[in-house]
């Protein structure tokens, strides 16, 4: 049996640091490995995972984050050249609003995460069509994170994997790896109740799920999300596979 790579880089300093090398696409190929990586931030590795980070060859970082979480964890690889693709943060004043009406409820943070989700695709689009620009202009190896890798980041990585010819329910696969994977920083001590901590520090199906409801509702089908909103018509769709997929 021919060994491949580890998915999931178990980093000191960055719990979901995972590679979307390695899945079948429809035409037969699979994504190339080691050349797209999704993360969680890296203002926090340490002297080891720099080691390692740079030992793959990483050499591009496209960051979601908004401007105060850019701030507060600059990445500490100085020969990363990171691009910000910035989409600010919604969901932590979502819920600190309705836990000042008393009205927060695990239920309520399910839905304003879905929502958050719906509004990568009607107000952050052009985030993720810039990155798409990048991907184009081949930076890689790359990583792409946000602050935890799983939110901005995992819908970011599945628009790349379905641009690639990924089936859905790999996709879907790759996504809820997040829940085996990500930790949350035990030193971030939040007002918010516990059951609200787990529901915005996990991710669900439906939450990806609802964020191709939006491209439904806004461009009709995710074939011309792609082409209108992303702008991979088909000689760049030919060409990502070019650079990201392998025989």
């Amino acid at each position: 049996m021919k060994d491949f790579p580890a998915r999931h880089l178990a980093l000191q300093g960055a719990s979901n640091f995972r590679d979307l090398g390695g899945y079948p696409t429809a035409d037969g190929r699979i994504t190339r490995w080691r050349q797209i990586f999704r993360s969680n931030h890296l203002g926090q590795l340490t002297a080891a995972d720099i080691e390692i980070v740079r030992a793959l060859g990483v050499r591009s970082a496209f960051d979601f984050r908004g401007v105060e979480e850019r701030a507060a964890g600059v990445c500490v690889v100085n020969e990363i050249a990171v691009h910000s693709l910035p989409i600010e943060p919604t969901v932590v004043a979502a819920l600190r609003a309705e836990l000042g009406r008393g009205r927060l409820t695990a239920p309520v943070a399910l839905e304003l995460m879905r929502e958050s989700y719906r509004n990568y695709v009607r107000h952050n689009t052009a985030s993720f069509r810039n990155l798409f620009g990048h991907l184009l202009e081949d930076r890689a190896p790359l990583v792409i994170h946000c602050t935890a890798g799983k939110d901005r980041t995992g819908f970011a990585s599945a628009l790349i994997l379905h641009a690639l010819g990924v089936s859905d329910d790999v996709i879907a696969e790759d996504y809820l790896l997040t829940n085996q994977h990500y930790k949350r920083d035990a030193s971030n001590v939040s007002d918010l109740p516990a059951d609200v901590l787990d529901a915005i520090g996990n991710v669900e199906a439906s939450y990806l799920a609802a964020a191709f409801e939006a491209v439904g509702s806004e461009y009709g089908d995710l074939e011309t999300y792609l082409r209108d909103g992303l702008e991979l018509g088909t000689p760049e769709r030919i060409a990502l596979k070019a650079r990201y997929l392998q025989s």
